[in-house]
């Protein structure tokens, strides 16, 4: 392969890369078929997807990895500067800006917050996500810093505030992408700052008081609601 051909084909897949992460991201990952990928990037060959790429769940690994040096690069300078800290918050930054400013420096639209939320709600795709997160040495040291730090947490706590938070991270990105795609107001002007009013959120979860078991009151059978579904009686 010559060098001028390599380049058409890089470009090529880059095209596609990006055409596939925008129609994943708007219709969902099995609504999309790779002839519609590849028409919607100007290819004239219909098997030209999985000609580079392979299957379905390699096109989507691949995606993933397009954007993961960046937030990589990001998180690691994060995770050097607060190291040894006791504080939650810094470990929680370092968990959810390094997204944010990967999503800033894009520019508008973007469709990675998006395309991630489509993932995170596929049980299979999921795990490409997990798998990938695992490779990354800067996330697992956050999250060993965040866990270091963290109150004392009942085991069933500790794994549903864990939900709470990954939902946040997931989706309010993706809302705000949406957002700035369609030129929606959004609650916070800047990435940035959107990213603080999240690391803030999120902290209050991880420090928010934890009820024992026995001080939660049990429901009241003459306040439960009829089989309609109307006021308590």
């Amino acid at each position: 392969m010559t060098r001028e051909t390599g380049g058409r084909a890089a470009a090529t897949r880059e095209l596609l890369l990006a055409t596939a992460e925008r129609l994943f991201a708007a219709h969902g990952v099995y609504a999309v078929s790779n002839r519609q990928i590849g028409e919607a990037a100007g290819q004239g060959n219909t098997a030209v997807v999985g000609y580079h790429f392979g299957g379905k769940q390699d096109l989507v690994r691949t995606i993933v990895r397009r954007h993961a040096a960046d937030v990589e690069r990001i998180r690691a300078a994060m995770v050097a500067e607060v190291a040894g800290s006791t504080e939650v918050r810094d470990w929680v930054a370092c968990l959810v800006h390094p997204t944010t400013e990967h999503l800033e420096a894009l520019g508008s639209p973007t469709w990675f917050a998006r395309f991630g939320a489509q993932l995170a709600t596929d049980p299979a795709l999921r795990e490409i996500l997990v798998d990938e997160s695992l490779t990354s040495p800067s996330l697992l040291q956050a999250l060993d810093g965040l866990n270091a730090c963290l109150p004392a947490l009942p085991l069933e706590v500790r794994a549903e505030r864990g939900d709470m938070v990954r939902q946040l991270m997931v989706h309010v990105t993706a809302e705000r992408e949406r957002a700035l795609a369609d030129g929606t107001a959004t609650p916070r002007a800047t990435w940035r700052d959107a990213a603080t009013g999240l690391v803030d959120a999120i902290t209050g979860i991880w420090l928010a008081p934890c009820t024992p078991p026995d001080a939660v009151r049990p429901a009241d059978p003459a306040r439960t609601l009829p089989p309609s579904g109307g006021p308590p009686q």
